[in-house]
C-alpha cells in the first residue's frame, strides 16, 4: 500500500544554514504522528514539507502518493487539511460559516458563492462531531480559544481530507479548554478510521491518547522515530530537550516531569 507521506533523506536550507538535515519518515493510512521537538528543531519546517508549502532542498518527498515538484501543489491541498490555531479571521462569522469556508478554502465566505445542501449537511455532520452544536451560530469573536480550536478542525475537514495537519492545536488553551478538545481529537479519530494526522506540539500533555506514532527532530534531525510507546520514553524526550525529563503514561495520556 503507497504510504500517505514519505520523507526520504530531506535535506532544507535556508540563509545557508540546514534547517533539516537528512529527515526521513513514513506516515501510513489511519497512523496519528506526533512531531516533537524544542524550539529551532525543524518541525514547522517539516510540517510545511508535508503540507506541500515548501519544497525540500534535496532529497524527496511524497504526500497522497504524489511527489513534490512533479504536481500541482494546489491540487495536492485540496487533499490536505490544515489546521492553524492562528487562523487570520477578521469578520465576525458563525461557527457554521467559518466551517463552511473550508469548502472553499478561503479565510473568508466567497462572494455570491452558495453551499450545496450536501456541503451544509457536510457542515452540520462535523459541527455535531465536534461537539459544537449548542454554538453552530455563535460568532468568532465570541467563541473560546478551544471553541475556535474545534471550528478551525471542523472546517478543516470539510473538504473530505485524507491527511489533516495539526500545527499546535493547544495552544493558548487553559486546562479546561485543553481537555475538552483533545477527547474531540480522539473522537474524530473513532469516526473516521482511514484518516490520517500529524500533529505538531511543544508538550506532551497535549498530546491525544489515540497518538499511535511519534518522531523526535532535533537541531533539525531525527533523534527517533516509531510507534508512541517505544519513542515517547524518559530516556528520549530528555535527549530531545537537553533537560532530564520524566514521562509517564496513564490512562492513555502522557505527562513529563523535570528531573
Amino acid at each position: 500500500m503507497t504510504p500517505v507521506l514519505r520523507v526520504e533523506d530531506v535535506r532544507f536550507v535556508r540563509d545557508h544554514r540546514a534547517l533539516l538535515d537528512d529527515v526521513s519518515l513514513t506516515v501510513h493510512e489511519g497512523e496519528h504522528w506526533a512531531l516533537l521537538g524544542a524550539n529551532g528543531a525543524g518541525k514547522s519546517t517539516l510540517l510545511s514539507l508535508v503540507g506541500a508549502y515548501q519544497h525540500p532542498t534535496s532529497g524527496q518527498v511524497e504526500i497522497l502518493g504524489h511527489r513534490l515538484g512533479r504536481i500541482d501543489v494546489r491540487e495536492l491541498r485540496a487533499w490536505i487539511g490544515h489546521v492553524n490555531p492562528h487562523h487570520p479571521l477578521r469578520s465576525a462569522r458563525t461557527v457554521q460559516e467559518v466551517v463552511l469556508t473550508g469548502a472553499t478554502g478561503s479565510i473568508e465566505l466567497v462572494p455570491h458563492w452558495k453551499p450545496t445542501p450536501e456541503q451544509f449537511d457536510r457542515a452540520e455532520e462535523l459541527i455535531d462531531l465536534l461537539g459544537l452544536t449548542a454554538r453552530r451560530d455563535a460568532r468568532w469573536p465570541t467563541l473560546s480559544h478551544g471553541e475556535r480550536g474545534r471550528t478551525l478542525i471542523a472546517r478543516a475537514l470539510m473538504p473530505r481530507p485524507s491527511l489533516l495537519l495539526l500545527d499546535e492545536p493547544a495552544t493558548g488553551l487553559d486546562v479546561a479548554a485543553r481537555e475538552q478538545l483533545l477527547p474531540s481529537i480522539d473522537q474524530l479519530r473513532r469516526a473516521q478510521p482511514s484518516l490520517t494526522s500529524v500533529l505538531v506540539t511543544h508538550h506532551l500533555e497535549e498530546l491525544p491518547a489515540s497518538t499511535t506514532h511519534a518522531i523526535l527532530l532535533r537541531q533539525g534531525r531525527v533523534l527517533a522515530s516509531g510507534p508512541a510507546d517505544d519513542v515517547l520514553t524518559t530516556d528520549l524526550i530528555s535527549a530531545c530537550f537537553d533537560h532530564p525529563i520524566t514521562i509517564d503514561r496513564s490512562g492513555g495520556r502522557w505527562t513529563a516531569r523535570a528531573v
